[in-house]
């Protein structure tokens, strides 16, 4: 009796694994292979390179007799940007064309700028501040002529998505005794920029 129960117990307990066959194979479930995604900026990342163009406007006001003007300008820019968290720090390069009539035979016919950019990061949103050198080619009295000189204002650019933004910017150029002509030239622009970045 003693033999019957343990072996009515020991077939009960094997029997599970006996109950698909003894040639029955345990399949491996399949692994998907990796895929790879490369993850999307963030909203209100600012690092990184970016390019663009700009259109805008210039008044040209000098101390010189009727070395003055306004009229359109545009151009190109290029630059970079490091995001600090609140503060973004980086270094632009820009070349605006113009044809501002000054009076008589004068006129501004470009500005080339290197800029220092330092802002606050609102998210989408970037306001900031520029300082840099710039310079200039003009007639002036008559002259062909360039100088160097310095300008500084403020900007804001809005990102549109990861790649695009817009923005605006508004400058002070200087220009002591342009070119030896000893006259001091001072140029506001304000121009609506775009750029893509990289």
């Amino acid at each position: 009796m003693k033999h019957l129960v343990a072996f009515t117990l020991a077939s009960l307990l094997t029997a599970p694994a006996f109950a698909g066959g003894l040639n029955t194979a345990i399949e491996e479930p399949a692994l998907a292979p990796p895929v790879f995604v490369e993850p999307a900026r963030a909203d209100g990342d600012w690092t990184g390179f970016y390019a663009g163009a700009q259109l805008g406007y210039g008044d040209v006001d000098s101390d010189g007799a009727g070395s003055d003007g306004d009229g359109a300008l545009g151009g190109l820019h290029a630059g970079y940007r490091q995001d600090f968290g609140n503060f973004v720090g980086g270094v632009e390069f820009d070349f605006d064309l113009s044809q501002i009539d000054l009076g008589a035979t004068d006129e501004l016919d470009n500005i080339t700028r290197l800029k220092l950019l330092g802002g606050y990061d609102f998210g989408r949103t970037l306001v900031y501040g520029t300082v840099g050198a710039a310079y200039a080619n003009a007639t002036i009295a008559g002259v062909d002529g360039s100088d160097d000189g310095y300008f500084f204002g403020v900007g804001a650019d809005y990102q549109l998505n990861d790649k695009w933004t817009i923005g605006g910017e508004i400058v002070q150029n200087r220009f002591d005794d342009f070119d030896g002509t000893g006259t001091d030239i001072e140029a506001v622009t304000a121009k609506l920029k775009v750029g893509l970045r990289f």
